[in-house]
């Protein structure tokens, strides 16, 4: 009970983090969509900042990552590549990433141009066959842990001719060596490119990586070259094939189904254009069916009288947060602060699953695909194909919904798996996409398998990492390990209260950040102003403001001291919260709620500005970003308004932002009275 209730707080906060991420997303697309630019130039640059990847074409993509213009210097000692390459270049990289050595950016953009000429053949739905080796060993997310592979590796073999391997997705972000996954798996794919194929996951995706760490980790690794090869990579992520076939019979996708996926749909779709499947670029087409807008999250638009689009409920429009007027540093900072969290929440709000709300329509009623013809089918359906294998999840009930938890694909239960594995016929279904805590997991009456390479993916000793093998009698075979030493030196009774007490501070921090929102929401149930509530509403009132979906009753011996009269005084509470994150933090409590709510917001919004990913917002990239601001908010500002407001955020003059300074901004507001 206790590793469930643990496992519980994890998946929780790691999949409404996600949800942030998709919404922050939309609410950039939206301001995207609304803007009007005032000159081509405007228009220019603004799709350069925002619709990163899909503004070069060929030609221009490979003069811009030029790696012959690349010189290598004599005092470069580490691994060198040449092509075609060799098992002994694969070998060597192995030695040389072991050893913390770095690849040479030239090498790093050759391997990646490589890499793109390969993929660019082959088919969205890769076929491999038992005949030609003795078994298909299927690998989950890695997520930028280099041990984890190190030890698939040891333990079962190096890709070769008699050792295919199927890689599920989810190579980067979270851990710090995505990169030299990246490199490794792909020079196995050139060497070996009937034994080796990679799927795509949901973190191949550049939007992603803008919050999750491998775009922060190519920029910290490649400083002068980082930009190309974010470029390159980016490219490279929306060619990967989409699933993988064993035998005709067992179907590998990373993150699963809904009741309108086919096959035969995915294998047509041209998958290099959809560079982020985050969100769907939005054409302006007033024939837009209402259904294929529910799905591109704009279930609540209309159109007015005169036919105009209105903009959609879910456009995160601010409530209480007045825009600003003025073009100065602490309206400027105040709006961020107020408007970004609360649009976020309001989202949540809106997205919130309830276990007594009324039954929803079905997921196919919002985009039907029957008796489509290939000549009919829309942008929008083949981006929902997409999204669905990229990002659903299996749940236990029959039926299929939206996802609301994460913010993407859906949720379909083992009547959905059944049709699916009828209609195509096939045995069963691999996907990953879900840390596990013994690394696999079967639900659907064994029909569908879910498969976790990462282990400690949470914290040291929270879950195992697996992989399995695949023979001709297509027997799934587990193999399951840990890739940490200190996780085999602690007993199971040490390794389950490590992880509950990372568990229980994450949960702690996420409690702290929200700590205005609580005070709120307990003043609710403290009509006389006691400042004391029961613990039956201090639970309620948790969940209505974190909207985590957790057990908060089971949960709360683990956060609120036990009282005799079963009330609790919620300020001594929260008080006590502040003195345990200020025992890490030397920082006013009201300014680290904020930072700790709104830094991973804000860093992500920084790195949206920053397209050229220099950790640097130079003045026009600020400029065009406000002025998108400016127009959803219904501000007027001018030129001269906007440059005093940047001038004055740049604290050092040195003519950029960095991310100190923008957070610094934001942070002035709480020093200072409304």
């Amino acid at each position: 009970m206790r590793r469930r209730c643990t496992w519980r707080i994890f998946q929780s906060i790691e999949y409404a983090c996600e949800q942030d991420q998709i919404q922050l997303h939309n609410f950039f697309s939206y301001l995207m969509d609304q803007f009007t630019p005032s000159s081509s130039k405007e228009r220019d640059f603004i799709s350069r900042m925002f619709i990163s990847g899909e503004s070069y074409k060929e030609a221009e993509l490979e003069k811009y990552c030029d790696y012959e213009s690349i010189e290598v210097p004599d005092s470069y000692t580490g691994p060198r590549l040449s092509f075609p390459l060799l098992p002994d270049h694969a070998t060597a990289l192995l030695e040389a990433f072991q050893q913390k050595q770095q690849l040479h950016a030239r090498y790093v953009l050759n391997l990646l141009h490589e890499t793109r000429k390969h993929l660019k053949q082959l088919p969205n739905i890769s076929h491999v066959s038992t005949c030609y080796s003795e078994e298909v060993t299927v690998c989950g997310d890695l997520h930028g842990q280099l041990d984890d592979l190190f030890l698939i590796f040891y333990k079962n073999g190096l890709p070769s001719p008699s050792k295919s391997y199927v890689f599920n997705g989810d190579f980067v972000d979270r851990g710090k060596q995505s990169l030299e996954i990246l490199v490794i798996l792909f020079t196995f794919l050139l060497i070996y490119p009937k034994e080796v194929h990679l799927n795509r996951g949901n973190h191949e995706d550049h939007m992603v990586n803008l919050r999750y760490g491998f775009t922060k980790e190519v920029m910290q690794k490649y400083k002068v070259h980082g930009k190309k090869i974010l470029k390159m990579f980016q490219n490279v992520f929306c060619w990967l094939p989409l699933a993988t076939l064993i035998d005709q019979k067992v179907l590998i996708i990373h993150g699963g189904i809904s009741d309108t996926t086919d096959l035969g749909m995915l294998e047509k779709i041209q998958r290099d254009k959809f560079v982020s499947v985050l969100r769907l670029k939005k054409r302006r087409e007033s024939s837009r069916k209402p259904e294929i807008q529910a799905i591109n999250g704009e279930r609540e638009s209309g159109t007015d009288a005169a036919g105009n689009e209105t903009a959609p409920r879910l456009s995160l429009q601010p409530q209480s947060a007045q825009a600003p007027r003025t073009a100065n540093r602490l309206e400027f900072s105040r709006w961020l602060q107020q408007t970004v969290q609360e649009q976020i929440d309001t989202c949540r709000r809106l997205v919130d699953i309830s276990e007594s709300e009324p039954e929803e329509l079905t997921y196919s009623s919002m985009v039907s695909l029957k008796d489509v013809d290939e000549s009919c089918w829309t942008r929008q359906e083949e981006w929902k194909q997409i999204l669905d294998v990229l990002w659903s999840d299996p749940m236990p009930q029959e039926g299929c919904r939206e996802n609301k938890v994460r913010g993407g694909g859906c949720y379909f239960g083992p009547d959905v798996t059944e049709k699916f594995l009828e209609k195509h016929s096939l045995q069963f279904l691999i996907r990953s996409h879900e840390c596990k805590q013994e690394g696999y997991e079967f639900c659907h009456n064994r029909k569908v398998l879910t498969i976790f390479s990462a282990s400690n993916y949470y914290e040291i000793g929270s879950n195992r990492g697996a992989y399995v093998k695949l023979g001709p009698d297509l027997i799934p075979h587990f193999v399951q390990y840990q890739a940490n030493k200190t996780a085999h030196m602690l007993t199971m009774t040490q390794r389950i209260s490590r992880v509950e007490e990372s568990a229980f501070r994450a949960l702690r921090e996420k409690l702290f950040a929200h700590t205005s929102a609580l005070i709120s929401a307990f003043k609710a149930y403290d009509g006389d102003n006691t400042g004391r509530i029961t613990l039956s509403n201090w639970a309620t009132a948790v969940e209505s403001v974190l909207r985590l979906g957790l057990p908060w009753r089971m949960l709360r011996p683990q956060l609120v001291r036990s009282t005799e009269d079963g009330m609790l005084q919620y300020r001594s509470w929260l008080d006590d919260l502040a003195m345990e994150q200020r025992s890490q933090e030397h920082i006013q409590s009201s300014l680290l709620e904020v930072i700790y709510r709104n830094r991973s917001n804000l860093e992500t919004i920084f790195r949206i500005i920053d397209r050229d990913h220099s950790g640097l917002i130079s003045f026009e990239e600020f400029q065009q970003t406000w002025k998108l601001f400016s127009s959803h908010m219904n501000i007027e500002l001018t030129d001269d308004g906007i440059n005093d407001l940047v001038r004055s955020i740049d604290f050092n003059k040195d003519g950029n932002i960095d991310f100190n300074e923008f957070l610094e901004a934001f942070r002035l507001v709480k020093q200072c009275p409304a």
